[in-house]
């Protein structure tokens, strides 16, 4: 349904297909997908998936390391406004772990409703984190990459359950 670079349909329209980490490449223009939430009423989720390359020098009690970073914001949106709207974080948390699936679903960081650039707050949103090596296996957060806390996505299932059935 999306392009190989996997941002856009054909007609314009944002791909409502998972994106591929082991396909997806590092490019300023996300991966957008628009799905209607399942847990709240007249919300929608903009889900935007990127990958950036990242190469940092050592650090005190830091190595080198290389590789990627594959950053998921998920948009929470009003149906009809689309003004920011609050959602449990249960299915934003399963939108996240299904992209990461691609990799290694275990694996991934939650930082909450900032910009994961900054760090900074932002209504409406939540960021998820997964960094990669450049074989695009799952590795620990670079310590020289963290400008705000990272959470290790649970993968014990605490929660209200939504399952996102991933096809290929």
């Amino acid at each position: 349904m999306s392009d190989p670079s996997g941002e856009v349909c054909a007609d314009n329209t944002p791909a409502q297909t998972l994106p591929s980490l082991t396909t997806l490449g590092a490019a300023p223009q996300p991966h957008i997908m628009f799905v209607p939430a399942r847990t709240g009423t007249n919300i929608d989720l903009r889900i935007h998936t990127s990958l950036m390359s990242f190469d940092v020098a050592a650090g005190p009690w830091s190595p080198a390391a290389a590789g990627f970073t594959v950053t998921v914001v998920v948009h929470l949106v009003d149906t009809e406004t689309g003004e920011p709207r609050h959602l449990p974080i249960a299915e934003p948390h399963e939108w996240a772990r299904a992209i990461f699936s691609d990799v290694d679903a275990a694996q991934g960081y939650f930082l909450g409703a900032v910009d994961p650039d900054t760090g900074r707050h932002r209504d409406g949103q939540l960021a998820y984190r997964l960094y990669l090596d450049p074989d695009r296996r799952a590795i620990r957060v670079p310590r020289q990459l963290v400008v705000c806390p990272h959470y290790r996505l649970s993968t014990v299932d605490d929660g209200p359950e939504i399952r996102i059935v991933a096809t290929a």
